[in-house]
């Protein structure tokens, strides 16, 4: 047995979006994998995160919602983790994974790895707070260079950890994220007149200029509409035609999937971009940006747009709109190549590598 610690103690539920969503997918996909011994370790206001496997909540850790306690706390674990380490019992351990970008607490008595999801600040350092950009520059490339092995979850992020953060290519594993097929697959519904994009009201997801190229969109087709889910959106005051649901359950999520006329996702930066697979795998066509790992994950099964143009982006949209079949039958294809399974399979062989 390969004795694994999860360092989860950076999670904020509802929160950090799509890598919580990895994070507790991984941990489910871990429980058919028989030789690994899972050890979770969490913060106190995640205590129900371990996902079925063996658990501690770590009360020495500060844990915070706030950005700034969350930083707050992030920096008290670096500068005096000795009994936050005491309380992981790093001796029972053979690895220890920080799934969450930063090694919280810094960690020498056993081998470690950490998924770093990307690496945004330092292409679009505008986008972040003073507070928030110092930390990232100085914990990011820290934790990297301190890990024994660092995963990534594209190539894109591998050449961009590598250039920016200077770590050793052969000390980086790319392992792709994926989507639960049991949960998103087709279904013989409806698809009705609107456009999907589920993300989070964060800066880089770029929603401005997808208002303005809804509404240009809207200009000759004033039925179809934009369908928002994730947090950080206003309830009222959006453009005609949009609609915020906020954060949804699975279900709900799923549905909006099958039923989509399109999946519209016009970030500006994507460590990988989990969307375009579950929208692929229920048979939701794609239009997306053609910027950093969305064209990796998205291959020949989506149209791809310039996402700073809106007049593109409505271009993009319309082109898949009037011919969508073609990126129905690629996407489910390509939707195969991402599973949990797979994921936790390289997951699992990276944690036997260490661990030897």
């Amino acid at each position: 047995m390969v004795r694994v610690g999860i360092s989860a103690l950076t999670l904020v539920p509802g929160v950090v979006g799509g890598s919580e969503t990895a994070y507790r997918a991984l941990l489910r996909a871990y429980r058919s994998i028989d030789d690994l011994d899972v050890r979770v370790f969490l913060p106190t206001i995640a205590p129900d995160a371990a996902e079925g496997h063996a658990y501690s909540v770590i009360h020495s850790y500060p844990s915070s919602r706030s950005t700034a306690g969350r930083i707050a706390a992030m920096g008290t674990a670096l500068a005096a983790g000795g009994r936050i380490r005491r309380e992981l019992r790093l001796d029972r351990l053979d690895v220890l994974h920080f799934p969450f970008s930063t090694m919280i607490p810094a960690v020498d008595e056993v081998p470690t790895v950490t998924s770093i999801l990307d690496v945004q600040h330092e292409f679009l350092p505008e986008l972040f707070g003073r507070l928030e950009l110092a930390y990232r520059r100085r914990v990011y490339g820290a934790t990297a260079r301190r890990s024994t092995a660092v995963i990534a979850i594209s190539q894109h992020a591998a050449d961009a950890i590598h250039e920016r953060l200077g770590v050793p290519s052969e000390r980086i594993r790319v392992i792709h994220l994926g989507a639960d097929p049991t949960v998103f697959s087709p279904a013989p519904v409806e698809r009705e007149r609107f456009l999907l994009y589920p993300a989070n009201g964060w800066a880089h997801k770029n929603h401005e200029r997808l208002f303005a190229a809804l509404t240009i969109l809207r200009a000759d087709d004033p039925d179809l509409r934009l369908v928002l889910t994730g947090t950080g959106h206003p309830t009222s005051g959006l453009p005609a035609g949009v609609e915020s649901r906020g954060r949804v359950e699975m279900a709900e999520l799923v549905h909006l999937y099958r039923t989509a006329a399109a999946l519209v996702y016009p970030s500006l930066y994507e460590g990988f971009g989990m969307p375009l697979v579950e929208a692929m795998a229920t048979g939701c066509p794609v239009a997306c940006s053609d910027t950093t790992s969305l064209p990796e994950v998205a291959g020949d099964a989506a149209v791809l747009f310039d996402p700073l143009n809106p007049e593109a982006i409505a271009d993009g949209v319309q082109r898949l709109l009037a011919d969508p079949a073609p990126y129905v039958v690629r996407g489910l294809e390509r939707s195969r190549l991402f599973t949990w399974e797979r994921s936790a399979a390289a997951h699992a062989a990276l944690y036997r590598e260490l661990a030897s």
